[in-house]
């Protein structure tokens, strides 16, 4: 997964026309840290995806504009629009990851 750096390239990032998934996520997080020994797995499965990970301490004004309010979250952008967000309270598992996936609208 690859790690946004700047306002711009998130910007960039989210506007293209292919669909992408966002992770926002911070360093302290222990729910973030779980996720990442599953979620490689899962992107080789949806690979139809761009997959990123942006550090929400990082860019605040991201996460608020967003209304990531618990990390991780897994928000699904196409056309600089937010399409679809998995909230951190049902991101903890890789069944409720996959259960997200499978219902996106692209």
């Amino acid at each position: 997964m690859e790690a946004i750096k700047t306002n711009e390239q998130f910007e960039e990032i989210i506007a293209g026309s292919e669909p992408v998934i966002i992770k926002f996520y911070a360093g302290w997080c222990p729910d973030c840290t779980r996720m990442d020994m599953f979620i490689d797995e899962i992107i080789a499965d949806y690979s139809q995806y761009r997959w990123f990970e942006l550090n929400r301490d990082d860019f605040p004004d991201a996460a608020q504009k967003y209304d990531v309010m618990g990390i991780p979250s897994l928000l699904l952008f196409q056309d600089g629009e937010k399409l679809a967000h998995l909230h951190s309270a049902n991101a903890k598992s890789p069944e409720e990851v996959r259960d997200y996936l499978q219902h996106l609208p692209v």
